[in-house]
C-alpha cells in the first residue's frame, strides 16, 4: 500500500472518531454499531459451531452419554462465563468462582479429549 493510501485511511479513521466524540447523538450511534458488530460476531460463532457440530456428529455421539454431557455442559458453563464476565469480576467472590469454573471447564474438555483419543 502507498503512503497516500496509509494517510488516506489514517485521516478516515480520525474523521470517524472526531464525528463519534463530537457530534450530539454520535455516541448513541457508536453503541448500536458495536453492538450490531458483536450480534453479526455472535452469529459467526454459531455459525461455526453448527457447521463443526455437522462434521462431527458421529464422533461426538461415539463418546457416549458421560462425556458427551461434560462436552455439553463444558460449552454451556463457557457461554455463561464470557456472557457474565463483568459481573462476576465486579467482586472478588465473583471473580475467584469465575476462575474455578474456567478450570473446571478447561478439566472437563480435557477429560472428553483424552477419552475420545483413548480409541
Amino acid at each position: 500500500m502507498s503512503r497516500l493510501g496509509t494517510v488516506r485511511n489514517i485521516v478516515i479513521v480520525l474523521a470517524i472518531a472526531a464525528v463519534v466524540a463530537f457530534l450530539p447523538g454520535a455516541g448513541r450511534a457508536a453503541a448500536t454499531f458495536r453492538a450490531l458488530v458483536w450480534a453479526v460476531f455472535a452469529i459467526g460463532i454459531a455459525y461455526v459451531g453448527a457447521r463443526l457440530y455437522r462434521e462431527h456428529r458421529v464422533s461426538i455421539y461415539s463418546l457416549g452419554s458421560r462425556h458427551r454431557a461434560l462436552l455439553y455442559g463444558s460449552v454451556a458453563v463457557g457461554a455463561l462465563l464470557l456472557a457474565g464476565r463483568a459481573r462476576m469480576w465486579g467482586t472478588g467472590a465473583g471473580e475467584l468462582l469465575w476462575f474455578v469454573l474456567l478450570g473446571a471447564i478447561l478439566y472437563s474438555l480435557f477429560a472428553v479429549y483424552r477419552f475420545w483419543r483413548s480409541y
